[in-house]
């Protein structure tokens, strides 16, 4: 007669334990997979920096946030969006460093928020920043070739001459800056985000996004008022969503920046119809709507 040893049943930690190492080695799948497309995602950006699409600036700010847009509106589950975001800015960040070495120079104000961190947010926690106390001499770094883009400070109403760099854009230099940006991309701002506000600009012209808003460069005459300025905007189909006037003391005409909907490129056909100015509109650039504002 022949006997056997009884089977031990299981216990409930026995069970948690065995499920525990299944999802283990679940992520570990996962985590090769997508590895796997990472690096797959890596060939074809070096395909497409061999085409030469982007030139001499590896700068799409357009497209990457039509890119961003996109994944937010498929998004799903217990994710937070602001984890993607940050996820694939620096993916943007790496990839676009891969085609070209890339430098960001920053005018970091005196007081207020940081935009050394609002740059960090945006073009990843390894690419290379250096600081300036004045937006012009973070434009002389682009215009000497020396940095990639310049994060600004946003312009604002009254601030001192010194401060309203985008004047200096209406001259069209060469190599011509544009503002390409605006940071941070997203509006709905998550506990420990950076707070800062600022635009970007570089030697590179800008890339639609689809939902888009574009600045105007103006030079008036001293007399003419915001009302009719606004006025004339809107006659000629850009109505401005805002608008900085200046009368600087001792110079011959007014100057203003007008903020319009939509990409406005140089050859508009609505711009020859605004009344109003001294000489032709300057387009300063356009930059993606940043997301979930209106939301």
């Amino acid at each position: 007669m022949s006997s056997s040893s009884p089977t031990t049943a299981p216990t409930p930690s026995d069970l948690a334990a065995h499920r525990l190492a299944a999802l283990r080695a679940e992520l570990d799948r996962m985590d090769d997979a997508l590895h796997d497309m990472l690096m797959r995602r890596a060939e074809v950006v070096a395909q497409v920096g061999a085409l030469g699409a982007k030139g001499s600036v590896p700068l799409r700010p357009g497209r990457e946030a039509a890119i961003v847009r996109r994944l937010l509106a498929r998004h799903r589950g217990g994710l937070a969006a602001a984890t993607v975001v940050r996820i694939w800015r620096e993916l943007l960040a790496g990839t676009t460093s891969q085609q070209r070495p890339m430098l960001i120079t920053v005018c970091e104000p005196e007081s207020g928020p940081s935009l050394v961190a609002v740059a960090r947010e945006h073009f990843g926690a390894l690419t290379p920043l250096s600081t300036h106390r004045t937006p012009a001499q973070a434009i002389n770094d682009i215009s000497a070739g020396h940095a990639t883009a310049a994060v600004l400070p946003v312009p604002a109403e009254g601030e001192p001459p010194s401060a309203a760099w985008w004047t200096a854009l209406l001259q069209k230099d060469d190599p011509r800056i544009h503002v390409v940006a605006r940071l941070p991309i997203w509006a709905q701002r998550p506990e420990g985000a950076p707070l800062g506000q600022a635009l970007v600009v570089s030697a590179a012209p800008p890339d639609p996004s689809g939902q888009d808003r574009s600045l105007l460069g103006l030079e008036l005459s001293r007399e003419t008022s915001r009302a009719r300025l606004a006025s004339s905007l809107a006659a000629a189909g850009l109505p401005a969503g805002k608008l900085i006037l200046r009368r600087d003391p001792g110079a011959p005409a007014a100057l203003a920046l007008a903020e319009v909907a939509g990409f406005v490129e140089d050859a508009d056909e609505r711009l020859p119809k605004l009344q109003s100015v001294l000489r032709p509109p300057v387009v300063l650039g356009a930059y993606a709507t940043p997301i979930g504002e209106f939301e």
